[in-house]
């Protein structure tokens, strides 16, 4: 007697979805052991390699940035149908869209029209616990479980009246030897007296032309007050023209670094960092790395950040612990007196130091609440949806 096919339809919408997927799609296949797996759906090149078969290239809807959405917009709604059409034609047991929230949530609304009693999933819990929080409440009629990356967020949903949220894990959690340094790797980063520190002004073209003038202006007064400090700015590669041609005029030239490697290696090394607000803040912590953090933006911007963000933090480690240990500069407030007197305060032995090594501590205890694989949690999680509607359905 032949087994039935588990059958996936899957939506990653972009680069860091299409690695989810794949890690999804391969703990799927040991939990179903000799059940085939069918594949179906979105996705990139890394998804492919597991099998799926994409109803149309990852490209059309890999974009960011307000410009660039609009450009594309009559493309991206033809395409939020496509997938959501394609699905509700093959019939899963299972979707389930990553991350990419305007496009894949779209697109698990359309096919709850369709196809209501198909399971959706959605990995990834947008920050409506941030801004536009009325979203969460939204979601809830088209998404039966959300998978959250963030160990605060099932409290969040709950309270926003979003969907039923797990706290799955997130995947820095598997990176942790990657981010920690070994024995020489230690000595260098003791060494307050000629530290290593990280400049990251963020990966957008937006961030780098807002911030760096302060950022630069900030390690030239490091440089003086620390004559042997070495700065490392580990940048994406479509961003090296750009970066090098600001820095050619500073007086003091970080060392420009490119791929995953050389980031890491600098990462693992470097005794405090410089950073742009964002998700690099929770990669500082987690290789315990003190970090000073700033976001300056447009002057509108600024003003619709202010009107739709209701935290007085960003910060993911203070978001996190509850607790803003990580400085945060914001708008008029990034200035290079400001930046410099945050991150003199961390580079030597002492309380401010101690006190955001203590606190990244309490963010990695956290974190790992969920256990060490988040892609085994998120399939056990998908699982336990499908068990649970098979169990509503059938009245028990």
């Amino acid at each position: 007697m032949s087994i039935r096919p588990f059958r996936l339809f899957i939506v990653a919408g972009e680069a860091s979805g299409d690695a989810l997927g794949a890690r999804f799609v391969r703990q799927l296949r040991q939990h179903l052991g000799e059940r085939p797996l069918v594949l179906h759906g979105v996705g990139g090149e890394v998804l492919a390699a597991e099998g799926l078969e994409s109803v149309f290239p990852q490209e059309d809807i890999a974009v960011m940035g307000f410009g660039p959405v609009v450009a594309r917009l009559p493309l991206l709604l033809r395409r939020i149908s496509n997938a959501a059409k394609a699905a509700a034609a093959f019939a899963p047991d299972l979707m389930l869209t990553i991350d990419a929230p305007d496009f894949g949530l779209r697109v698990d609304k359309k096919l709850r029209k369709l196809k209501p009693a198909v399971p959706i999933a959605h990995w990834v819990c947008p920050s409506v616990w941030a801004w536009r929080q009325g979203r969460a409440r939204r979601m809830r009629p088209h998404v039966d479980r959300i998978l959250a990356l963030l160990p605060f967020e099932p409290e969040a949903l709950a309270r926003l009246g979003g969907p039923e949220t797990v706290y799955v894990g997130h995947p820095l959690i598997e990176r942790l030897d990657e981010l920690r340094p070994d024995v020489d790797e230690a000595r260098l980063r003791a060494d307050a007296a000629a530290p290593l520190i990280l400049v990251l002004p963020g990966s957008r073209g937006s961030e780098i032309r807002h911030l760096m003038p302060a950022f630069g202006e900030t390690i030239a007064r490091i440089a003086q007050a620390l004559p042997q400090a070495r700065f490392v700015l580990p940048a994406v590669p479509r961003l090296v023209d750009t970066i090098s041609q600001v820095v050619a005029d500073w007086s003091v030239k970080p060392e420009i670094v490119t791929g995953e490697a050389a980031k890491l290696a600098a990462f693992r090394q470097a005794r405090a960092a410089l950073a742009a607000s964002g998700t690099v803040t929770l990669e500082l912590a987690l290789a315990q790395v003190p970090t000073v953090a700033a976001y300056r933006g447009a002057g509108w911007e600024a003003a619709l950040a202010r009107r739709l963000i209701k935290l007085s933090t960003v910060i993911l480690p203070n978001l996190i612990l509850g607790d803003n240990i990580v400085p945060e500069f914001i708008q008029d407030d990034v200035t290079p007196d400001a930046l410099t007197q945050a991150l003199l305060a961390v580079i030597p032995e002492g309380a401010a130091r101690t006190r955001q090594l203590d606190g990244f501590a309490g963010v990695e205890r956290e974190m790992r609440r969920a256990g060490p694989s988040p892609a085994a949690n998120a399939v056990e999680a998908a699982l336990a949806l499908l068990e649970a509607r098979a169990a509503a359905a059938s009245g028990r």
